[in-house]
């Protein structure tokens, strides 16, 4: 029953945050909840700002879900749920398409009989870019390609060509920062209550 309220969470997070339905996406989160990801890392009510932000601008991150797994240990949870991040924005004058898969590493705890997120960190596998227009054609630069992880260094292309800041080092599919996340959570899940 908790993997399926977890879960439930989990797909709630996608489809508020994707609609910009902010109330409820606060709701999703616990009082001491923090975000990372490419662009951001803070905490959430800060996240929630800065994506309202966005979304107000035209900046579209859509999310797309597949299973969770969900390991509970008293009041404490770690979730992974496989997932497809997708943002449409300009690279060198080429509307372009960014898919980046991977998963959303999700520690959780119950928060006045609920459970909510207190920190979400993404592990980024693969991505590729796309022009949205398939005649055009798209030279990209090596050098600033290369800066970032084979997970998602054209979803960081596409940030920082749009004026974000992104941070290199992020959980791959098999690196040592997934290492020290997977640590992060057999610990979370130790000291549970």
């Amino acid at each position: 029953m908790d993997e399926q309220r977890i879960a439930a969470v989990v797909q709630r997070w996608a489809l508020y945050r994707d609609a910009g339905d902010w109330d409820r996406f606060a709701e999703l989160w616990h009082p001491d909840g923090w975000m990372s990801a490419t662009w951001f890392q803070g905490p959430y009510e800060e996240f929630i700002r800065a994506s309202r932000k966005a979304f107000a601008d035209g900046v579209r991150i859509l999310h797309f879900l597949g299973g969770t797994a969900a390991d509970v240990a008293g009041s404490r949870a770690v979730a992974q749920t496989k997932m497809t991040i997708t943002q449409r924005g300009v690279v060198h004058d080429t509307e372009v398409d960014v898919v980046c898969t991977g998963r959303f590493y999700d520690f959780f705890a119950l928060h006045e009989g609920d459970w909510r997120i207190t920190h979400r960190q993404p592990i980024y596998e693969t991505d590729r870019m796309d022009p949205v227009d398939p005649s055009a054609v798209l030279s990209l630069d090596p050098g600033r390609l290369n800066r970032f992880p084979v997970g998602y260094r054209h979803l960081a292309y596409l940030q920082e060509a749009n004026g974000q800041q992104v941070r290199p080092g992020l959980p791959g599919l098999a690196d040592e920062a997934t290492t020290r996340l997977y640590r992060e959570g057999r610990a979370w899940l130790l000291n549970a209550v």
